[in-house]
């Protein structure tokens, strides 16, 4: 594959794992815990580092995966509190986050790990960087852990589809069916903190956060079936990837964030000619509603 291909492909990875997510993410009212997550994951990372001294391997995203948890875990305590949930992500996120650029500042030294990456990634770099594996050969490293994620995520979606589609729209009725609820949050507040620390590397936490909500507010738009919305999510993830590719390409910018534009301009779409939803079909409904009266 040319180096062009390896990029739209890791991004597309990146779209279709997180256009997936991102559909649970909207329907439970939490849009914003991925955007917490996304830059709280960045204090494991640190403190893996500072722990092993190395910037690459599975404590990486043990760390990450900690991390998440543990900002999940905070925002419920300070929820359960009486405080607002959307104030106790953003007092969660800002604090470990701080945290996270603190330690870099102070802690890490010379080591290539900074603010900047974090927040736009490299995924330039992406196709430099390869292993070879059995039958497939030599593939990006990054590419190929996308690709796990997102084989994980559709195991898990697949496997509790039912428990997380009840749990999304009325948790009180989950409970009383028997279903984990609080397990169910947490094994999904596990999937939300891979999947944010497989794409953190590559596409940086703007990406990560625009393919986890845009994409999917998008389909809701345009749907109310969650078959079709996890489709139709997953979709405009890989469209976006691959017309932000394009457009960076166009006028010579970050690819990264034209790919975080390009989502925008996909809900953008879909907000005016969505045929329940949008601004065309609501403009036109009173137009029919006059002429058959």
């Amino acid at each position: 594959m040319t180096y062009t291909a390896w990029i739209i492909l890791t991004a597309a990875l990146v779209g279709l794992s997180c256009g997936l997510i991102g559909v649970f993410l909207i329907l439970r009212k939490m849009a914003m815990m991925s955007d917490a997550i996304s830059h709280t994951v960045l204090l494991g990372i640190v403190v893996a580092f500072l722990i092993t001294r190395e910037l690459s391997g599975p404590h990486m995203l043990i760390g990450a995966v900690i991390a998440g948890l543990l900002t999940a875990f905070l925002v419920q305590w300070l929820h359960s509190l009486d405080i607002e949930l959307h104030a106790s992500m953003g007092i969660v996120f800002t604090t470990l986050f701080a945290i996270g650029v603190i330690l870099i500042s102070t802690a890490v030294g010379n080591a290539h790990l900074d603010v900047k990456h974090a927040l736009m990634g490299e995924i330039t770099f992406v196709p430099f960087e390869t292993t070879v594996y059995p039958i497939v050969g030599e593939i990006p490293t990054t590419t190929a852990m996308l690709a796990l994620v997102l084989v994980v995520v559709l195991i898990f979606i697949i496997a509790f589809y039912k428990e997380w589609k009840i749990t999304s729209f009325d948790p009180a009725l989950a409970a009383s069916l028997g279903i984990p609820v609080a397990f169910m949050h947490y094994l999904f507040m596990s999937l939300v903190s891979i999947t944010t620390v497989a794409s953190f590397d590559a596409v940086g936490a703007i990406m990560v956060v625009a393919m986890l909500i845009t994409p999917a507010a998008a389909a809701y738009l345009w749907t109310d079936k969650l078959a079709v919305m996890l489709i139709l999510s997953a979709s405009f993830g890989v469209l976006s990837a691959i017309v932000g590719y394009y457009i960076a390409a166009w006028i010579d910018t970050s690819i990264s964030g034209s790919m975080a534009f390009a989502t925008g301009l996909v809900f953008l779409v879909s907000f005016i000619f969505s045929p329940k939803h949008g601004l065309v079909s609501k403009w036109i409904k009173p137009a029919d509603t006059s002429t058959t009266s």
